[in-house]
């Protein structure tokens, strides 16, 4: 039986075409499939809004890779997240979530689910008294974590959370996209269901926008590949394709984007312009001991706040030149942003908006040298 991840990354969902003997999948551009006699499917393919082999390929895979029973593609992580919470909670229910969640998951919730009749409270994830306290009996339907969280990189327990979720019969959510697979197993954990933007280090070369779940119960699986199916905002055929592409390399590429982000946080640790460095492999980091039990290592992701306040945080995003000013992270380049006025700026006002002196990093596989130069140069003397 192949159990090990670089072996199910490259070969998962992905046997050669049995026509050509092509040893990668290939790319079905078709939206309908000709059928042997009415109601007779030739591999149970009808219409590719309801599977698509290559599609098909990228969710066997994403499956695989993280321990989980189905795995469902779709167009973005925010199609994802929606066609989740569409499906495990009705109107009138409530969710809890990080108090530093994505900006993006915050607009969600809050300007159009919460208009559908989706309560929420965020609560700090890593005060397990105050995520119980949260709880509403019969109404909260899922607890919902990000770890490493976005951008202030907390660390929330998932076996704690799940056992909490699990008491009050609701699910536990886990968006694993900051650590990716590779780091990080919730399934494995106690998770329900785990969610990435796999446009992300899934990916991992910024050429491709993609969602995808993976449910660890066989009948949760069924029912949101049914909602997928029904509301329809699904990968198309290419975009499964450079996933599938991507999944192939994601264990070299993580422990490229790990060696440097450490290499980058001991520069800004020494920098007397940095105040503060938020990475979970530091032993001062608050989650870092949750971390070291939960991760295989600890993300390329790195953010840090500067002195001068928010003016400089922006000067410094400014004057980089090797990270390249951009949203998004993940991929094999570096990228560095102001989340207060960028990725995060949804949450100006309310209880996640961010510090304004933040600077977030998403560090690439470059030759670390360089990054550490151009860091250097756009923080100044």
């Amino acid at each position: 039986m192949i159990e090990g991840f670089e072996t199910l990354a490259v070969h998962a969902g992905q046997e050669a075409d049995p026509h050509t003997g092509a040893v990668v999948t290939p790319i079905y551009a078709v939206s309908t499939y000709k059928q042997d006699g009415v109601g007779g499917l030739r591999s149970g393919y009808e219409y590719s809004r309801s599977a698509n082999p290559t599609r098909t390929a990228l969710e066997e895979c994403l499956a695989a890779i993280e321990g989980g029973t189905r795995g469902m593609a779709f167009a973005s992580g925010l199609a994802a997240e929606d066609a989740l919470l569409r499906t495990i909670c009705r109107p009138g229910d409530h969710v809890i979530i990080p108090d530093d969640a994505y900006g993006g998951t915050y607009r969600l919730f809050a300007k159009v689910l919460e208009r559908w009749g989706l309560h929420f409270d965020p609560v700090p994830l890593g005060d397990l008294d105050a995520v119980r306290a949260a709880v509403r009996p019969a109404s909260t339907k899922a607890i919902w974590v990000e770890t490493p969280t976005n951008p202030l990189l907390n660390i929330a327990d998932i076996e704690a959370l799940a056992s909490i979720a699990h008491q009050a019969d609701a699910r536990l959510v886990v968006d694993n996209t900051f650590a990716s697979p590779y780091l990080q197993q919730p399934l494995a954990l106690g998770a329900d269901v785990v969610i990435h933007s796999t446009t992300k280090y899934v990916g991992g070369h910024s050429d491709v926008i993609g969602g995808a779940l993976v449910a660890r119960d066989r009948d949760l699986g069924d029912e949101l590949a049914y909602h997928q199916n029904a509301m329809g905002a699904i990968a198309g055929p290419f975009d499964a394709w450079l996933t599938l592409r991507g999944i192939k390399t994601l264990a070299l590429r993580m422990e490229r984007h790990c060696d440097n982000a450490e290499r980058v946080v001991d520069l800004l640790l020494s920098h007397p312009r940095v105040i503060e460095v938020l990475y979970p492999g530091l032993a001062s980091h608050a989650g870092h001991e949750v971390a070291a039990k939960q991760m295989r290592r600890f993300g390329g992701m790195v953010s840090f706040r500067v002195a001068g306040g928010e003016q400089e945080a922006v000067e410094v995003c400014n004057r980089a030149r090797l990270f390249t000013l951009g949203e998004s992270l993940g991929g094999v380049e570096s990228l560095i942003e102001h989340p207060g006025r960028m990725t995060h700026a949804s949450a100006a006002g309310s209880p996640l908006e961010v510090p304004s002196d933040l600077v977030r990093l998403s560090v690439g596989i470059e030759t670390a040298g360089d990054l550490l130069a151009d860091l250097t140069q756009a923080l100044g003397s």
